[in-house]
Formats: structure tokens, C-alpha cells, sequence
């Protein structure tokens, strides 16, 4: 039987343990790293641990007499949205807590540190929150996966089909860090291959309250559409200023290159109506994902998941069944391979490879937020524009740059 030991809090990290046979010695350790009370807490955080807890208890079941040859613990540390912190906190993880994995990670100047670290430390790096198109790319690791989406991903879905329905002219606003970077870098690749025009762009500090000047900026160039190449809070509150500030008007437009469900619940439908996003993952697309979602909200107080909810289960699901293929000792390097050997099934985002860049290759959707008297309840925001399948939603490996591309799978 499985026992779920209550959540034992530390300074920085608490652990959740599930006790399998007694003769099981060894303990396989899993951090939950990401923003615990920022501007990113919302599309991950804690409930990221709900998450991984889902995938240990799944994973579990399905095996013979529900037993594993290992023991398995979950620690969560905050890493406040800097690199030092968070690249503090894995070594100590890996040095002084045997810590097996990382998953998670909203925030690249953080991931870009983890990948590094894991990568030197041979220990398997499930970037499951990383937006930057960098980790599959010049910094791409054989010890790293990229689960859920990135930017080329988010600029190619949203950017595009922007650009097609007659916003040809582009202004954006951009969180001033690698995230934010690399998402406008894409997203005018995008506009500009479509044949758009970008017209200039703002850069910002996270977590940004007033969003006014920048605003401004963006209407006094003209563009009619404004790109939102931030998340978080700071997509909420630019969303926001830009309706109450009137910036909207004579039919100008926002693309929010990176929103979460947990973003248009905290703006409402009224603000969040007809914004056109991209995502991996819906807890109202199939009836899988609606079971799945449901035993997450039952356990988070109501709230549906977000992708990066998704992305951590998944992601640990098919990270701990190559574990029980090469057993816990093999290494990182050894682990992922097996991933990337694996035709993955997964429950949440349906057929999975991971190519030898790391990226996990799936379908990608295009939804537009509901009018308020379009849903049918809570938490019922999007309808779906397009599906993009597997092998388009993805920047092609060849163009990636990766150094490990046309390395053999061992």
C-alpha cells in the first residue's frame, strides 16, 4: 500500500515520500523548482508539486501489485527568479540531498543556470516551464528534456495567425530577460517571414505594476498590434492598463505571445475576451484531460491546471519509466536516452517523441478566449482556433543549432 507522508516543511524545500516495499532501499529524489510567491507563482508554484505527487501515485499504479523498486520523494525549493538563488539551491540539492532530477523551472535566466549544472553533474533536467527556444538550442544538453512549449513554438502559433488575419504592423513589449528576449527574437522572425513589419519594442523589468509608459510607447508608433512577449503578472497587468488606458481602440490589437489559463482567470472574461494564444495543453480538451484535471483541482482547492501543471506530470511520468528501464543509478545521460528511445502514450498531451535535441514533440492548439456569455461556467474560457500538429509545432531540429544533432542515441 502506498502511504503519502504529510509535507514536511523546511527553509527552503519539503518533501513527500512515498513508502513502497521494505526491502526498497533506494530513494529517488525529485526537486520541484520554480517561482513560489512571484509573478510566476500562479502558472506553477506549489501546485507544480500537486503535479509530480499525481505522476509518482500514477506511476505507481501501474506497476505490477503497485510496487517499484524504489522509493521516490518530492522537495520544492523557490527560486525567487534569479539564477544565483535557484542555481544555489540545485547544488545543495545535488550535493547534500541526492537529488535525481529537476523539474519545472518557469524563468530561463534560472533554467539556462540548472541546464549547466545538471549537465555537469550528469542528472536529468525536465525543463517543463522553459519558454526560451535556446535549451534545444546552442545550449542543448544530453541530460535535458524541453516538455511543453517554447518560444519558437508560442511565436510561430500566435504570430502567424495574428499576422494573417491583418495585423501586419507590430510594436512589442518585452520582459527584459533571456525569456523575453528570446520570445521577441521569434516572434519577429515570424511577423517579418509572414510579411509584417515590427515597428519597434520596450523592454521591461519583471514584475512590472505600471505599465503606462510603455503603453504609450506602443501607441505613438502606430502598430496595430501590440506582442506581449512577458508572462505571468506582467502579462496580466499590461492586458489590463492597455483596456482601461483606451489603448485598444481603432482596432488595435494585443497578441499575448505567452498567456496561461491562471492569466485569464485573474483578468475575467470581460478583459481577456477574443485574445487569440497558444498553448500544449487544456483541461477542457478531451475526456482525458478533463479526469486528469479534475483529480488536480480536487486536491488545489478548485483551481484547473495550467500547461505547466501539465507539463510537470507528464514529464516526470515518462522520466520515471525509463528510470525503471535503466534502473536509478544509470545517470542522467543514460536516463534521457532511454526517453528519447520511448514512443510515449502520454494521458495529457497524447503522442510523444523527444528528439535528440531534447525537444518533446507533440501537438500544439491556437484558442481564442471566450466572451463572458459564451462560457458555460468556470473555468470554461477558450474555444479552440487549430490544432498544429507534431511535426509542425516545433522548430525544426536542423535549424536549432543543438551540438548534440546527428550524435547516435546510445
Amino acid at each position: 500500500m502506498r502511504r503519502v507522508i504529510p509535507l514536511i516543511l523546511a527553509l527552503v524545500s519539503s518533501v513527500a515520500l512515498w513508502t513502497l516495499p521494505a526491502s526498497a532501499e533506494r530513494v529517488v529524489r525529485l526537486g520541484v523548482l520554480n517561482d513560489g510567491s512571484g509573478p510566476y507563482s500562479d502558472l506553477s508554484g506549489r501546485k507544480s508539486v500537486i503535479a509530480a505527487e499525481l505522476a509518482v501515485e500514477d506511476f505507481t499504479a501501474a506497476s505490477p501489485d503497485g510496487r517499484q523498486p524504489v522509493k521516490v520523494a518530492i522537495v520544492y525549493a523557490d527560486h525567487q527568479n534569479k539564477a544565483d538563488i535557484g542555481a544555489e539551491i540545485v547544488r545543495r540539492w545535488i550535493d547534500s540531498e541526492h537529488v535525481d532530477a529537476v523539474v519545472d523551472v518557469p524563468n530561463t535566466s534560472v533554467a539556462l543556470a540548472v541546464n549547466e549544472i545538471m549537465r555537469a553533474r550528469d542528472r536529468v533536467f525536465l525543463g517543463s516551464s522553459v519558454a526560451s527556444s535556446d535549451l534545444t538550442g546552442p545550449k542543448c544538453a544530453p541530460t535535458t528534456v524541453q516538455w511543453t512549449f517554447d518560444t519558437w513554438a508560442l511565436a510561430h502559433a500566435t504570430g502567424s495567425t495574428v499576422v494573417k488575419r491583418g495585423g501586419e504592423s507590430w510594436f512589442f513589449l518585452t520582459a527584459d530577460y533571456a525569456f523575453g528576449q528570446a520570445l521577441e527574437r521569434d516572434a519577429s522572425a515570424v511577423v517579418l517571414a509572414s510579411g509584417g513589419k515590427v515597428l519597434g519594442g520596450v523592454r521591461h523589468p519583471l514584475g512590472t505594476s505600471d505599465f503606462s509608459s510603455f503603453l504609450l510607447q506602443a501607441q505613438a508608433s502606430g502598430a496595430r498590434v501590440i506582442g506581449l512577449a512577458n508572462a505571468g503578472n506582467d502579462a496580466v497587468t499590461a492586458i489590463k492598463q492597455a483596456r482601461e488606458f483606451g489603448i485598444l481602440r481603432d482596432g488595435r490589437s494585443l497578441a499575448g505571445l505567452l498567456v496561461f489559463l491562471s492569466d485569464v482567470h485573474s483578468l475575467g472574461l470581460e478583459a481577456a475576451q477574443g485574445l487569440l494564444l497558444t498553448e500544449a495543453f487544456y483541461w477542457d480538451l478531451n475526456d482525458a484531460t478533463r479526469r486528469w484535471s479534475r483529480r488536480f483541482a480536487e486536491r488545489s482547492g478548485g483551481t484547473m491546471p495550467t500547461m505547466n501543471h501539465a507539463g510537470v506530470y507528464s514529464s516526470v511520468l515518462a522520466w520515471l519509466n525509463a528510470l525503471a528501464e535503466t534502473g536509478p543509478d544509470a545517470g542522467g545521460t543514460r536516463i534521457v536516452d532511454r526517453m528519447k528511445r520511448d514512443s510515449i502514450d502520454d494521458p495529457l498531451f497524447g503522442p510523444v517523441t523527444i528528439r535528440p535535441d531534447g525537444r518533446a514533440v507533440h501537438d500544439m492548439f491556437l484558442f481564442e478566449v471566450k466572451a463572458p456569455g459564451d462560457s458555460t461556467g468556470p473555468w470554461d474560457y477558450y474555444k479552440l482556433v487549430s490544432r498544429i500538429p507534431a511535426n509542425q509545432a516545433f522548430r525544426p531540429m536542423a535549424d536549432g543549432g543543438c551540438p548534440l544533432v546527428g550524435t547516435p542515441v546510445k
